[in-house]
């Protein structure tokens, strides 16, 4: 059982939902940065192929930042479970700190690794 207080999953809730929001307004810059390169652009041979390496390093950053939006709408899921803030391997209490940190955190520090 969970020992945290119904005023300290309040707070967890609200930094999740500011969390994702932030998440959420990154994909979709990151989503604009990742179009395709239309070819009829006359932007030149090597301005091209800055343009797609840029857009290789955007897409990764793009997977990166639905990882951690994803990670956060499982944790919010999890909020009103028992068994929220407990380490998912050994039991233990994860620190709330960490879960502010990391809300997506299913493991305490010792067992993360």
């Amino acid at each position: 059982m969970s020992n945290w207080t119904p005023e300290e999953k309040e707070q967890m809730k609200q930094r999740m939902e500011i969390r994702m929001a932030e998440l959420r307004t990154r994909v979709l810059e990151y989503r604009e940065l990742t179009k395709p390169i239309p070819p009829e652009n006359a932007i030149g041979r090597v301005s091209r192929m800055d343009a797609i390496n840029n857009r290789s390093v955007s897409e990764a950053a793009l997977r990166q930042v639905e990882k951690q939006l994803a990670g956060l709408v499982r944790a919010m899921e999890r909020l009103q479970d028992d068994r929220f803030g407990l380490c998912h391997r050994c039991g233990e209490p994860i620190p709330f700190g960490r879960i502010l940190l990391l809300p997506g955190a299913t493991s305490c520090v010792r067992c993360s690794d």
